[in-house]
């Protein structure tokens, strides 16, 4: 298991770092590990195989290796020293490298007399790991130990105010040219030895030093920036008052203002929403029950075929390729081989501008990398000219249409082993009809990335009704490699968030006919803390892919149910979004910018509909589309799609884009109350009883005075059970 060490600046009087920023150990014994000095480790407490996937590679430099015999000298790297931590009351071999840099991976081997208890191990060390990286990168918190008056003091009030409210991570030279540390070694500690005492003796302690004022600092355009960027946080605010406060007060007092800041923050509802998110998320890691007693061993995903390199299809081989995994893409032409290439060569490119990886990263990627035209060969048990008997996994990519899906996966069936794991994308369709086309369907799950699928955490793990349990692991094992956060969802058309979300767009649809425009509409719904409101998303994501679903429902809509034709104008003007200059919005000079023509639109559909238009509040627009939200997640808990109530509040968050800080929208929902809810969506069954009846599990909650967030386990009872 390979933790990532995170960067945190630690204030201090006089600090010496190594070019990573990080406390490195002190180097004891260094030297390359060979095939003959293999056999000691073995004294050393660990399980499974050291040389592996994620293990000691990382640290040492070694190569990655998926064999048990012993590896030769030149699969082997550099270690400065191993030594035994107890963690717990369990014994873990820590792997040290400092000098070349890469000083940031610390391999840690785990034993355990069961997996369920390395598995154990594991979590209680990512916990840990997780809750420094949590608040060092997350600025909805107030550091403590006195971090917003030690750091002024240090760096000075500009510089502070770039960290502290934002809780930017900077690298070791960048700390240095601030003024945050002092040196750079690549033996830290050994140079901390060096220092002469009359130098220490010569420093001023921070608590003694004046912040100091600096007329240079607008702490008032800090705050814009902080609402603007931060939405509805209250930390960052606090954050930058105290900083402002520093050059005004006293250390101690100081001191005292952040220590009585910090236990008000920790104490709020904010506080106490982020923490449930963080503990959702660690929970959700964890197998469920009725896999992890299952008797079946997966092995380490080495090779990973996606069939089709579109946007999704690229975004899904590459979040693998960052994973150090082979990938083999598919497609049906030369055209295609060539958008697959282009994809992924922008991906790359872009994350080498963005300086996530480097040159040699980027090749290495480029170098896993195979793409080719599928030609399925059955009997010889090939696509094209490569042999994937051995693959473990298959990710079926291709555009969002039953037909197509069923007619690759028919085809590529026959050319995989027989315990080949077969998954598809889908982000709506029905995974039992699918799987009805396949001679096997208990080996098939649908694993629905989300868009950038290499950038977003959130997996919904798609399980069908013959889909096995060694299926749904490998959805779990899929989420441990890539670092996703995996969600378990029952088979209806949108799963759980798409689901939630077509439900906003109904809502939403129906505010702006009745009365309000798009810009509102989002902006109540930023005001709230969303990044973008949802007709701002619908330009970025385009017009043509919810028509496209619209026109799939058409069949089964029921019509009695409200339709708003809006949307279905735009896409019959070729107003598709920002990719075609114009959608909700217009965009010139690719900035966006409200449209009269759009709100002309909308007013010419109210009149032919007899609809006399009125005002929505900002309030009123988030109570109408939250509640629209509430409703259809308390129906998706209550239909069994969703296993939880904490389910649900990840994929909002992780996939969706609801703010962090509310906890999700059941955290949210539980904060107004079940009985609030259920009074507030009956008051709107007056407009339209259809869509605003509230869902049974509402009505439950409400008259039993539970909470949603007593589903939060798979025996809780449903009230249709």
């Amino acid at each position: 298991m390979t933790l990532q060490v995170p960067q945190i600046p630690m204030p201090q009087a006089l600090g010496i770092c190594s070019p990573s920023f990080e406390a490195a150990a002190c180097t004891v014994s260094p030297g390359i590990v060979t095939a003959e000095t293999v056999a000691t480790f073995d004294r050393y407490p660990y399980d499974g195989i050291i040389f592996g996937p994620g293990g000691v590679c990382r640290t040492t430099g070694a190569t990655t290796l998926v064999r048990l015999e012993p590896p030769t000298d030149a699969d082997l790297g550099y270690c400065d020293r191993v030594y035994v931590k107890e963690i717990g009351s369990t014994k873990c071999t820590i792997f040290d490298q400092a000098k070349t840099g890469t000083g940031r991976v610390a391999t840690i081997v785990v034993r355990g007399s069961t997996v369920n208890i390395m598995d154990d191990v594991e979590r209680a060390i990512d916990d840990g790991i997780n809750v420094v990286k949590s608040m060092v990168k997350d600025a909805r918190f107030v550091p403590g130990a006195g971090a917003t008056q030690r750091l002024p003091r240090l760096i000075g009030l500009t510089e502070a105010l770039k960290l502290i409210p934002t809780g930017k991570t900077i690298s070791g030279r960048a700390a240095m040219a601030i003024g945050l540390v002092d040196a750079i070694d690549d033996d830290p500690i050994n140079a901390a030895k060096l220092i002469d005492q009359k130098i220490l003796s010569e420093l001023v302690p921070l608590s003694l030093t004046k912040a100091g004022a600096d007329k240079t600092v607008n702490y008032d355009a800090a705050r814009q920036i902080a609402i603007r960027r931060m939405r509805g946080q209250e930390a960052p605010l606090t954050a930058i008052s105290l900083l402002e406060m520093a050059q005004t007060t006293t250390f101690d007092d100081g001191m005292q203002k952040e220590r009585t800041a910090f236990l008000a923050l920790r104490a709020s509802s904010q506080a106490r929403a982020l923490r449930h998110i963080f503990f959702t998320e660690r929970a959700a890691k964890k197998l469920p029950k009725a896999i992890a007693t299952q008797k079946f061993n997966l092995k380490p995903l080495d090779h990973v075929v996606v069939i089709g390199g579109g946007t999704m299809g690229s975004g899904i081989a590459y979040a693998f390729l960052n994973a150090s995994i082979r990938v083999t893409i598919l497609e049906s032409d030369d055209p295609g081989i060539t958008r697959a290439n282009t994809a992924i060569d922008k991906i790359i490119s872009a994350s080498l501008a963005s300086g996530h990886i480097d040159p040699q990263a980027a090749a290495d990627r480029r170098n896993r990398l195979t793409v080719m035209i599928i030609q399925p060969d059955p009997d010889k048990g090939k696509l094209g000219n490569d042999n994937l008997t051995n693959v473990k996994l298959v990710i079926e990519a291709v555009y969002e249409n039953l037909a197509i899906k069923k007619e690759i996966l028919q085809a590529i069936e026959p050319a995989l082993d027989p315990n080949t794991i077969i998954a598809t994308n889908t982000s709506y369709l029905d995974i039992n009809k699918l799987a009805a086309c396949l001679d096997n369907p208990s080996r098939f799950v649908g694993l629905h990335f989300f868009a950038p699928a290499h950038i977003m955490k959130l997996l919904e793990i798609v399980k069908g009704s013959e889909t096995s349990p060694v299926a749904l692991a490998m959805g779990y094992a899929v989420a441990k490699s890539l670092g996703k956060v995996p969600v378990v969802a029952g088979g209806c058309d949108g799963f759980i968030g798409n689901r939630i979300l077509a439900a906003l767009r109904e809502a939403a649809d129906a505010i702006l006919i009745d009365g309000s425009t798009p810009a509102k509409i989002d902006e109540a719904m930023v005001a709230f803390g969303y990044a973008m409101g949802p007709y701002e998303t619908q330009d970025l994501s385009g017009l043509d892919i919810a028509h496209a679903t619209r026109r799939r429902l058409d069949a089964s809509r029921d019509p009695s149910r409200r339709y708003i034709p809006i949307a279905d104008y735009l896409v019959t003007q070729n107003r598709l979004g920002k990719k075609t200059g114009a959608g909700w919005y217009h965009y010139p000079n690719g900035k966006i910018a409200i449209d009269p023509k759009v709100e002309d639109i909308i007013c010419r559909e109210a009149k032919a509909a007899n609809i006399k238009r009125r005002h929505f509040s900002s309030d009123e627009i988030q109570q109408r589309l939250l509640l629209a939200m509430v409703n259809e997640a308390a129906n998706i808990l209550n239909e069994g799609i969703a296993v939880s109530a904490a389910d649900i509040d990840l994929v909002l968050v992780h996939g969706y884009g609801f703010p962090r800080w509310h906890g999700g929208l059941m955290h949210y929902a539980d904060k107004l109350g079940a009985a609030l809810v259920m009074a507030e969506l009956n008051k709107l069954c007056n407009e339209d009883p259809l869509f605003w009846q509230p869902s049974p599990l509402i009505i439950d909650c409400a008259k039993t005075g539970r909470d949603f967030a007593s589903y939060n386990n798979q025996s809780a009872k449903r009230p249709n059970a």
